[in-house]
């Protein structure tokens, strides 16, 4: 899922957009940006103004209004927006524009529905990580340790096979280095780097910009001794993955958008995007289990009823699993774990909701707005999975239910994602009960959100007992 979480303090509100000459200063509190908007918008409205330092942004608020404007404004709210100060490419997907993003993106999603998204031949390679991840948690006969690690670098294999063509051992140096690099990266994305961005003469004091750009150094490096081992094993008859079908664009010598730099930037962006949304998600989910072990026991039962002895859930078992399907949705909507979307821009003045927001504003989709909407959820600050459930137990799809974004720019993994998320989650309560440490008791669990680039879970352990 590729997305930005503006993780800096909220330091002042306009009542209105600047045209109204009406404003309101707010000074900052304890609340992260989110949990600040979403309040601000029950007293101004679903559209209205923050200041970043000297840097003004409009926020929509609220499930129709972010719809109104990513679906039925998509052309005027479809660029995305550039940092001046720290944006480190235009190229690749997440950050390009105009017809080069066209041209990535609709290349991205030609390529990964060529290796398998969607079908029978990615759902095997899943299937296999989720064997992997198995046997891992089995090493451990139900005491506690901590799934972080282990979690990401089964989703990130995922992306590797897709990407490269293979997948790697868990302690595989090489896998272990990139996954390293991308990580801190995530890491340190926020806040010190947006700040750099909102104060940018604080620039020398941002040892986290300094860092994220030494990374991105030496994964360039690192990447590019990748495709250089690709392009000298090259094959037209025998495309192993993205890298490959890439460089037969370039062979082709038809695009020059086809070039090493968004050769780089679309396999760092899909990496990304395809490794911690979903990880932090399973994380969550686990977690939420131990705090709820009725809801896990239900899942379970129902898998009983479903999946034979000895077996895994494949993707055909999900329409015959109804609350499993609903407790991942809410899962999703629960830890919200992208709050914000990616921040868009305003290619040219644009009238909305009766406001002009002139050309070049940034614009920020408030997603937790919308998974949180009390018009649309019954209980929205509960984990509740029966708001995917009809009163006979069916799942049902909700239209606020918009963790991948929507429009446009949506994110370009999402079929990939739902299938890792429940091929993931289904097939590690399939074989473990999830329980707390020793001494520890599920209302000690904290549902509190670590922010990061995206909102994980505090740090804990998990004890992964056997389920007989």
């Amino acid at each position: 899922m590729l997305a930005t979480d503006s993780c800096c303090s909220l330091v002042a509100l306009q009542q209105h957009l600047e045209t109204s000459g009406r404003a309101r200063r707010l000074l900052s509190g304890e609340k992260p940006p989110r949990v600040a908007s979403a309040s601000l918008s029950k007293i101004y409205g679903n559209v209205f103004t923050v200041h970043f330092g000297p840097r003004k942004a409009v926020v929509l608020a609220g499930y129709e209004t972010i719809k109104d404007a990513l679906s039925n404004h998509a052309e005027e709210f479809g660029e995305r927006f550039v940092y001046v100060h720290y944006t480190l490419t235009t190229e690749g997907i997440a950050f390009s524009h105009g017809e080069l993003w066209k041209t990535m993106r609709r290349f991205t999603l030609s390529t990964l529905r060529d290796f398998g998204m969607g079908r029978r031949t990615i759902e095997i390679r899943i299937l296999e990580e989720v064997n992997s991840l198995i046997r891992y948690f089995e090493s451990y006969h139900g005491k506690p340790f901590d799934t972080k690690m282990i979690l990401n670098n089964a989703v990130s294999n995922v992306i590797c096979s897709i990407l490269f063509g293979e997948r790697f051992e868990y302690d595989d140096p090489v896998f272990l280095k990139l996954l390293k690099l991308i990580n801190e990266n995530t890491n340190k994305t926020s806040p010190a780097p947006q700040l750099y961005n909102f104060y940018p003469s604080l620039g020398f004091l941002s040892g986290a910009s300094k860092t994220v750009l030494q990374n991105v150094s030496e994964l360039n490096a690192f990447l590019q001794k990748l495709f250089q081992e690709h392009k000298e094993e090259f094959n037209e008859n025998n495309l192993t993955g993205f890298v490959d079908a890439f460089l037969m664009k370039q062979q082709q010598k038809t695009h020059t958008m086809f070039n090493s730099g968004n050769l780089l930037f679309s396999t760092l962006d899909l990496f990304a995007a395809g490794t911690e949304t979903t990880s932090t998600t399973v994380r969550w989910g686990l977690l939420l289990m131990m705090k709820y072990p009725e809801i896990q026991s239900k899942i379970q039962e129902e898998m009983n009823h479903v999946i034979e002895p000895g077996e895994l859930p494949k993707l055909e078992d999900r329409k015959k699993m109804p609350y499993t399907d609903a407790v991942i949705h809410e899962i999703q909507r629960f830890a919200n774990i992208v709050p914000m979307s990616v921040s868009r821009s305003t290619p040219t003045d644009v009238n909305f909701q009766g406001y002009v927001i002139p050309k070049g504003t940034e614009i920020i989709p408030l997603l937790t707005s919308a998974l949180n909407d009390e018009l649309h959820w019954k209980t929205p600050d509960q984990f509740n999975p029966s708001h995917f459930l009809d009163d006979n137990g069916n799942f049902i799809r909700r239209e606020a239910f918009i963790p991948f974004s929507i429009g446009r720019r949506a994110c370009v993994g999402e079929g990939l994602a739902k299938m890792e998320l429940f091929l993931f989650f289904a097939g590690l309560l399939r074989r473990f009960v999830f329980q707390p440490p020793p001494g520890v008791d599920k209302s000690d669990l904290d549902l509190t959100a670590d922010v990061g680039f995206t909102l994980n879970p505090m740090p804990h352990l998990v004890c992964a007992v056997p389920y007989e």
